[in-house]
C-alpha cells in the first residue's frame, strides 16, 4: 500500500471521549436556507475570514451530526460550512424537480458565498459527494478528508467479493444503532445514542430521492484524483470496515494520511469526536 503513514490511536487516548462526548456542541438551529438551482440548500456557517471547511454528512444523519466537530474547527480559525444533503434534514427540493447532482449544487453555493478554495470532509455517504467533486473540481479543492466511506464504488469485484466474506449474516437487518455505533459506545453513552438516533430519525424527507454523482465512483476515478487526501476508518465499523476502505485506497496514485480509530464504530466522527478533530486539523494545517 502507498500510504505516507499509519496512526493508531492508544486506548487510554480516546476512553473519555467514547465515555462522555466532548463538551458544549455546536448548536445547528441558527443555520439558513440558500436559494439554489432547483433546492433551497440548509446551511450552516460559523463564519469569519479562516479556510473554508465544507461538511458533507452521511446518509443516516443531517448537518446536526457535526454538532461536535464544528466547534474544534472553528476554534482552530476555520470557516466551518455544513449543509443537507437535498431531500435531507431541512434542504427542499422545489416541487416538481429532482436534486442536481451535488457537484453542481456545491459550485452554486460557492459562488453565492464566493468561497475561492475548499478543504472538503465527507464521512460515510458524504464521502461519495466529497469525492467527486474533488475530482469534477479539482482545482477548487485544498485538501480531502474520506471517513468511514466505501465510496459507493461500481466496477469493483474485488471489494464485492471482500464485503460478500466480511459482512455479518443478517446484519443489515438489525437496528440502525447496532449497525452503526460500536459496542463500547452504545455501552458507555446512551445519552449519545439517543440524540444520534433523534438526528437519524430526522434524516431523510419522506420520499426523498438520493441526489446523482457527476461520474460514477470507480477504481479509475480514485486512481485519478490529484489533491492531498487524508483516509480515516473506524476499526470496529461493520458497515464500512476498514479493509474495504484500505483496499479502495490501494487506487489513489497521490501520497495520503491515513487513521484507523480502535473501537470506533460507522458514525466515528460522533463516538471519538476529539480524536476525529484533532487528526483532521493537523491534517488541514498541512494543506
Amino acid at each position: 500500500m502507498n500510504w505516507r503513514h499509519l496512526v493508531l490511536i492508544a486506548f487510554a487516548g480516546f476512553w473519555a471521549t467514547t465515555g462522555a462526548q466532548a463538551a458544549d456542541p455546536q448548536s445547528v438551529s441558527g443555520g439558513r436556507h440558500v436559494d439554489l438551482p432547483n433546492v433551497q440548500l440548509w446551511i450552516t456557517d460559523s463564519g469569519g475570514s479562516g479556510e473554508p471547511v465544507i461538511l458533507f454528512h452521511p446518509n443516516t444523519g443531517n448537518s446536526e451530526i457535526w454538532q461536535y466537530n464544528i466547534p474544534a474547527f472553528a476554534e482552530a480559525g476555520y470557516r466551518v460550512i455544513a449543509f443537507d444533503k437535498p431531500g435531507w434534514g431541512k434542504s427542499i427540493v422545489r416541487e416538481g424537480q429532482a436534486p442536481l447532482p451535488v457537484v453542481e449544487t456545491l459550485d452554486a453555493l460557492f459562488d453565492f458565498l464566493e468561497l475561492e478554495e475548499v478543504h472538503l470532509v465527507g464521512t460515510a455517504n458524504g464521502g461519495y459527494f466529497a469525492f467527486d467533486y474533488a475530482i469534477w473540481n479539482p482545482e477548487r479543492v485544498k485538501s480531502l478528508v474520506i471517513a468511514a466511506s466505501g465510496l459507493g464504488l461500481d466496477d469493483d469485484p474485488e471489494g464485492e467479493a471482500f464485503r460478500s466474506r466480511a459482512e455479518i449474516p443478517g446484519m443489515r437487518q438489525q437496528p440502525s444503532e447496532i449497525r452503526e455505533l460500536s459496542p463500547l459506545y452504545r455501552g458507555m453513552n446512551p445519552e449519545g445514542v439517543a440524540r444520534w438516533l433523534e438526528i437519524h430519525d430526522n434524516a431523510q424527507q419522506e420520499g426523498a430521492t438520493e441526489p446523482p454523482l457527476m461520474v460514477p465512483n470507480t477504481p479509475s476515478k480514485i486512481t485519478a484524483l490529484n489533491v492531498p487526501m487524508f483516509v480515516i476508518a473506524g476499526g470496529i465499523d461493520l458497515v464500512t470496515p476498514s479493509g474495504a476502505i484500505s483496499l479502495w485506497s490501494e487506487h489513489l496514485t497521490v501520497p495520503f494520511d491515513w487513521l484507523l480509530v480502535p473501537e470506533a464504530g460507522h458514525v466515528l466522527i460522533w463516538e471519538q469526536p476529539e480524536v476525529f478533530n484533532q487528526a483532521v486539523i493537523e491534517f488541514l494545517q498541512k494543506h
